[in-house]
């Protein structure tokens, strides 16, 4: 694998200070805020409901954020009167700190959440390191109350369960899990709970998109929200815009090797490997979006199979020097295939500029492979592009294969060259 690739790699993973382009739209998260309808602010099974969503929604990235881990720190005299401290108020939550923390995931970049230990009342390390997801699920008594956590969301659902069950609940948690006993327990719904249900919690109902009456048990409810969810997340996908854009089907086996290539601490041995793997599997998805013929042969047994015949026009063009990377894995999909080299120089006043370039003689009447592992602002492969067009190549005679894109890279390519196909095992450089 050639260094360069990794050097690429990691100037183009980390987001842009700007968010990317003025013109580029960024895919963003699609962020829920899950709350409950019963008084005393937690236990009324929201938190099985968010289990529900996301182990539903398990062909997407998603996050689980707690209004909980934003309590405030009590002070040596706060703790001594913890009796008398209402964690039921909008006052309990640092709500600027949460409101910082959704922004930072909401643009694409990692954020430490507070370790909030409910036993000593106070954030405790170390924080959770909290990474962007195509999902964010903010969940909480009070994340309906502060309409600048409302307007951050794209659904907001209000999990309504019975207050006698809430209660059973919140005994049997605040017991067993946080050390207190059943009389405190009461004593401090009483006082605080009910009374910050009524006043704060019940009054946010009215701004919920949706309303689930049972909580988790409402089968049907979750259902319906994770199908419009689902919608709402294929309006994001480039491949609904751009029909010439095709992705690896992303499996956990190949998110797991983007992990491994994407991680500083991985070695260059390890880092080889597994982009190796990833390049092999773009190729041999590339390859099956070449033009074919069908044909019936017969079997060693005498049966008559149909199958189909390959195109044999075909040949490979690499970037120099970070798609010469994805030769090897090419040539052993193709044995003796052709492939010729383009090199492009950046210059800051004049653009991308043609340094070489030896193709075969006869590319014009070929299939080509365009080969470049990184697809990241577009200009590059558009000049590439266009080499192979003033040869002769028909646009929709190209496959351009990465192992990683860009979504300004797809829109600046796929606008401009709208018939060639764009073959990538992930479409985001974050």
């Amino acid at each position: 694998m050639d260094s360069e690739m990794k050097k690429r790699d990691e100037n183009q993973y980390s987001p842009r200070p700007n968010g990317g382009s003025q013109s580029t739209p960024l895919k963003l998260p699609f962020i829920i805020v899950v709350t409950e309808g019963v008084a005393g602010g937690t236990a009324s099974g929201k938190t099985t409901v968010c289990d529900m969503i996301i182990s539903q929604l398990h062909d997407q990235r998603v996050v689980l954020v707690n209004q909980d881990a934003f309590y405030r720190s009590l002070t040596n005299e706060q703790l001594q009167k913890v009796s008398e401290y209402n964690f039921d108020h909008p006052d309990a939550f640092d709500t600027e700190l949460l409101l910082s923390s959704m922004q930072t995931l909401r643009t694409g970049r990692a954020v430490s959440i507070p370790n909030y230990d409910f036993k000593i009342h106070k954030s405790v390390e170390p924080a959770r390191l909290v990474n962007p997801a195509d999902v964010i699920i903010l969940e909480g008594i009070l994340v309906l109350h502060d309409n600048r956590v409302r307007d951050t969301m794209n659904m907001k659902i209000f999990v309504d369960t019975d207050s006698d069950v809430r209660l059973a609940r919140r005994i049997q948690r605040d017991t067993v899990e946080r050390g207190r006993n059943v009389e405190n327990v009461l004593d401090q719904y009483a006082k605080f709970v009910k009374p910050s249900f009524e006043e704060f919690i019940l009054p946010s109902k009215k701004h919920a998109d949706v309303i689930i009456p049972r909580g988790a048990d409402n089968d049907v409810a979750i259902d319906l929200i994770v199908q419009h969810i689902r919608t709402k997340l294929g309006q994001h996908d480039l491949c609904k815009i751009y029909p010439n854009v095709f992705v690896i089907h992303s499996t956990f086996q190949i998110r797991g090797m983007h992990t491994l290539v994407r991680d500083t601490k991985t070695t260059k041995h390890d880092f080889v490997f597994y982009a190796d793997r990833l390049i092999r599997l773009v190729v041999e998805h590339g390859l099956g979006h070449l033009p074919f013929t069908e044909k019936q042969i017969t079997t060693p047994t005498g049966s008559v199979y149909s199958g189909v015949v390959f195109c044999k026009r075909l040949c490979g063009v690499s970037v120099i020097r970070s798609g010469e990377s994805m030769e090897n894995a090419l040539r052993a999909c193709c044995k003796g295939i052709k492939i010729g080299k383009i090199l492009i120089h950046v210059d800051g006043k004049k653009g991308r500029q043609l340094i070489y370039e030896k193709l075969p003689s006869d590319i014009a009447s070929r299939n080509v492979l365009l080969l470049d592992p990184v697809l990241a602002s577009g200009n590059s492969a558009v000049k590439a592009i266009s080499v192979l067009l003033s040869k002769g190549v028909a646009e929709s005679n190209i496959i351009f294969l990465n192992l990683i894109a860009a979504p300004e890279g797809i829109h600046t390519v796929c606008s401009k060259f709208p018939r060639l196909k764009i073959v990538t095992s992930e479409w985001n450089l974050c």
